[in-house]
């Protein structure tokens, strides 16, 4: 299926327990782009798989534990012919609207090989700026950056799109949430650049 752009692109979903807002999600994600939608669900207790099943996920098991081996799972399952992959949570928490536009860029520049939603590039209007969160977000990205060599914002963003065939030759070591820490380097360290949109 097309991304809305002729590029075929498919979604990745991690998810345990978000009955709540897995619906809204998918339903959100089909708003702006024609993509087949995978979740793979951590053995949710409530009735996340039903949920999303009714919005016509496919649905894959974890069979172990954590954000990062979900997406591990999620990738092994991916079509091989889908040229670009969203990857976002499950709770609602990011604008679908950015996907489109996401994907053009990849498109438009063969040296970007990720493109990531950025929570907190418009200060100003971002009701976490000034908080608690939001400078302990900063401080984190601060982190990440010096340690990394990698100038982001937003560095543990939970929207993204990414190349499929990066995605495919990624072996991942990360078994939690430092999934998106070691994205980010694998990203920079094979060669390709990284872009933020708000």
């Amino acid at each position: 299926m097309s991304g809305g752009n002729g590029a075929y692109t498919q979604v990745l979903i991690a998810a345990f327990n978000e009955q709540e807002g897995i619906g809204r999600t998918i339903e959100e994600i089909r708003r702006y782009i024609d993509a087949p939608v995978l979740v793979v669900d951590g053995n949710s207790s409530d009735r996340t798989i039903e949920v999303a099943k009714d919005f016509g996920a496919e649905i894959v098991m974890q069979r172990g534990t954590g954000k990062g081996d979900a997406i591990a799972c999620g990738i092994k399952h991916l079509d091989p012919a889908a040229k670009y992959i969203v990857i976002t949570d499950a709770d609602y928490t990011y604008p679908a609207e950015t996907i489109p536009q996401m994907i053009r860029i990849l498109e438009a520049n063969a040296e970007v090989g990720m493109v990531c939603g950025n929570r907190f590039h418009e200060k100003g209007s971002n009701p976490v700026f000034g908080s608690v969160f939001g400078f302990g977000n900063k401080l984190i990205a601060l982190t990440h950056n010096m340690l990394n060599g990698i100038e982001l914002e937003d560095p543990l963003t939970g929207l993204r799109v990414v190349r499929g065939n990066l995605l495919r030759n990624w072996q991942i070591k990360s078994k939690g949430f430092d999934i998106e820490v070691e994205l980010n380097y694998y990203i920079e360290s094979i060669g390709y650049e990284i872009v933020e949109v708000p």
